[in-house]
């Protein structure tokens, strides 16, 4: 997956229309609204939009014909893979009817095409968890989760018998560490995830 490193622009005519998209970085829907309504440009014909964040996603036509202007942005941002990012294209109608087809390919076009001109940096979805680890295991354990690449001990707290970490690991990589700690505790410890 990518995210939006900062904002990214793109304009073209197209038939004498004028399309411009802006790209941007949001971490929450109510920011996605946010960036909506600010960058709604009131004098335009349409003001298109679809945004992403996880699982969670919404595009609207604007008054165009349903499925031409938002799932073409949509399907813009997934093409990436594009995640917590909206995306606004506006279009000065130029007199010229595109048609259905030529919607579709102007709105997804000039998203994408906006997207390409951003700056987008690789993530990978994280989550959380705990683990009890006793003393005797506790310096090899942390020394295998800190030498993985994007496992972090988030915090570590001292008990009588030996140490609560808590760790942020890819979501992929859940089943593999869990049964790397497993291993290198000879069962003792196991990892419970948020």
């Amino acid at each position: 997956m990518f995210q939006l490193e900062q904002p990214a622009t793109f304009e073209q005519v197209i038939k004498k229309s004028r399309f411009l998209a802006v790209a941007l970085p949001v971490a929450s829907e109510g920011e996605a609204k946010d960036a909506i309504a600010l960058n709604s440009i009131t004098d335009a014909t349409h003001n298109c939009w679809a945004w992403r964040i996880g699982s969670a996603y919404r595009f609207s036509d604007d008054g165009e014909p349903s499925g031409t202007a938002g799932k073409p942005i949509l399907a813009a941002m997934d093409g990436q893979p594009l995640d917590k990012a909206v995306v606004i294209v506006t279009r000065w109608f130029g007199g010229i009817l595109l048609g259905s087809g030529g919607l579709v390919r102007a709105y997804g076009g000039t998203a994408a095409a906006c997207l390409r001109a951003g700056p987008l940096i690789e993530f990978k979805p994280s989550v959380q968890g705990a683990v009890s680890i006793e003393f005797s295991d506790l310096a090899r354990t942390k020394a295998r989760l800190q030498s993985i690449e994007d496992v972090k001990i988030t915090e570590e707290a001292f008990t009588e018998t030996g140490a609560e970490l808590r760790i942020q690991i890819p979501e992929a990589e859940q089943e593999l560490i869990s049964r790397l700690i497993s291993d290198l505790t000879s069962g003792r410890s196991e990892l419970s995830l948020d």
